[in-house]
């Protein structure tokens, strides 16, 4: 029977068991399976390790590449969860010298591959497990929740908190905490909803057992939320947008640049296309504090998109204003917040591609 070696000077892994029966745990590109019996102690940090043939042990792999130098991500103690620290930069900042919504999508998007990246997984797409890999199976986004509090200034450090965990038969769920790191206070909070893909047929297809105990090892075993609240706004459902919308961007098209290692629009791109369409009145005086986008089919290169947008709240001021492409006819200076609903669906047809919602909060005076 294999043995895992345990001489860790780094992080520490705790494993904790569904029951006494062995697990598959992702080792060197193949799958191994290894005794709760035998893991009585830590194991190292990600679970790299090579399988000495003369001895029949695991044994750990102390890599250090460029990139692991220069991260300062971490897994916590439980071994379920990564941390990671982000300056904003000038680039990653709009006029008010805040990182934009973009900004924070990117960071979580960055953080996420990281953390399995630490914990072993392929570094060639969205963590892909061996079994992923050989099936030519991807993970990809059917739901994305970002609230966000207080949007950090150029030169803040953030602290990004991420875990995944299964979602029911057909996905699996990634969350995420933001805190400001020099007063630890909570920023922003996000999870998101995640589907298997083949990327060959470009269908969605059920997460097997074996893709499920490959990554289940590395999940909280009781279930954590970033949204624990009873009815927060994170489960609510998106209505489909009807037309004719109040507002809309057309044409919108996307850019080589906008294609991720997937070999589709990346998910950070939509959220771009959403508030194109947003009045430029409500951009002057309010930020963005809750959106909420659903998934509904793939966009590629090739493709031309359409930007709708329509206040949910009837008397909402900005509900009675007329405009296409961004543009408002009347003040709302005075009202604190609005609501929009979204879509975006291809020019040619009109197959909808994505829904949204949109929360905004007046502009505080810095």
């Amino acid at each position: 029977m294999l043995k895992l070696s345990c001489n860790v000077t780094n992080h520490v892994h705790t494993f904790s068991f569904f029951s006494d029966s062995s697990l598959f745990i992702p080792v060197n590109r193949r799958t191994i399976a290894v005794s709760s019996s035998q893991l009585r102690k830590p194991a190292l940090d990600p679970l790299r390790a090579v399988i000495s043939a003369d001895q029949g042990s695991i044994s750990p792999v102390n890599s250090c590449t460029p990139a692991d130098r220069f991260r300062p991500g971490r897994l916590m103690e439980d071994g379920y969860s990564y941390k990671e620290k982000f300056i904003v930069r000038s680039y990653e900042v709009g006029i008010n010298k805040t990182a934009t919504v973009e900004t924070i999508a990117n960071l979580l998007q960055e953080v996420a591959c990281n953390h399995v990246q630490k914990c072993g997984f392929s570094t060639d797409g969205f963590a892909t497990t061996l079994t992923m890999r050989k099936l030519h199976l991807i993970w990809v986004t059917a739901r994305m929740h970002i609230e966000i509090y207080k949007y950090p200034a150029w030169s803040d450090v953030v602290e990004i908190e991420t875990w995944c965990q299964s979602e029911g038969r057909i996905g699996t769920r990634r969350d995420w905490i933001l805190r400001d790191s020099a007063t630890n206070e909570v920023i922003g909070r996000a999870t998101s909803k995640w589907v298997m893909m083949n990327q060959d047929t470009r269908r969605l297809q059920r997460v097997t057992d074996e893709v499920r105990d490959e990554y289940l090892v590395f999940c909280p075993r009781e279930p954590r939320l970033a949204f624990p609240e009873e009815n927060n706004s994170s489960l609510k459902k998106i209505p489909k947008l009807e037309d004719p919308a109040q507002y809309s961007m057309l044409e919108l098209k996307p850019r080589r640049a906008d294609l991720d290692m997937n070999q589709h629009v990346n998910n950070v791109t939509y959220i771009g296309w959403v508030l194109e369409s947003i009045p430029q009145e409500i951009i002057d005086t309010h930020e963005l504090q809750v959106i909420t986008l659903d998934y509904r089919r793939e966009c590629q290169q090739d493709d031309i998109v359409d930007s709708l947008t329509t206040s949910e709240i009837p008397d909402d001021p900005i509900s009675k204003l007329t405009g296409t492409n961004g543009s408002a006819t009347s003040s709302i200076q005075g009202h604190s917040e609005s609501q929009f609903l979204h879509m975006l669906r291809l020019s040619e047809d009109g197959q909808e591609i994505n829904r949204g919602r949109t929360q905004w909060r007046k502009k505080s005076s810095r």
